[in-house]
């Protein structure tokens, strides 16, 4: 299923990165249960931003610790954050750690929200919803935006248009009354 013409506000499209396997497809199962199209699995973090490009997905699961050697979550946040065109980087992230700092951290790289991996599906499923309803609320907004923008622009053309037309009219009229002048008295 390509997403390359936009995404489908009716099946938003996940991409899960995380290093566990296992997790990754248990929430790609849950996710599917709830009516989202299969998601987009990896766990190698250096393929986050060729998928994120190639699917553009209208959110992410991103787990922070993706092991020794491979780059961490907030490098993934890195490499996503100037691929987002529309100004909104949908990332949920997915930890086994509680700490404040490295909570606040992720939210100042660009993370949305959090939930704990031992986290229940219910809570999974609310936060996911919530985060994806904002974006394609965000979405809707940009393309309404679009529309406006437009019709201001056709609007402005045909305003100029109708201005060169007066200018033309009342030049030729000049120039009639050039050339065939009124009796004065």
């Amino acid at each position: 299923m390509s997403h390359m013409s936009g995404p489908d506000p009716a099946r938003p499209l996940i991409l899960i990165l995380d290093d566990n396997p296992e997790l990754s497809r248990t929430l790609g199962r849950l996710l599917e249960v709830d009516g989202y199209p299969p998601p987009i699995i990896s766990t190698d973090p250096t393929r986050a931003a060729a998928l994120y490009r190639e699917h553009a997905p209208d959110a992410v699961l991103l787990d922070l610790d993706f092991g020794r050697g491979a780059p961490d979550g907030f490098a993934v946040l890195d490499a996503l954050r100037p691929l987002e065109r529309d100004g909104y980087l949908p990332v949920l992230v997915l930890t086994g750690d509680d700490d404040r700092e490295l909570r606040l951290r992720a939210l100042r790289a660009g993370a949305r929200d959090f939930i704990a991996k031992t986290a229940d599906a219910a809570e999974l499923r609310a936060r996911l919803r919530n985060l994806v309803e904002v974006r394609m609320l965000q979405r809707e907004l940009l393309n309404d935006n679009a529309r406006l923008e437009h019709r201001v622009r056709e609007r402005t053309a045909a305003l100029a248009e109708a201005q060169l037309e007066v200018a033309r009219r009342l030049a030729a009229a000049a120039r009639e009354e050039d050339v065939h002048p009124r009796d004065a008295g």
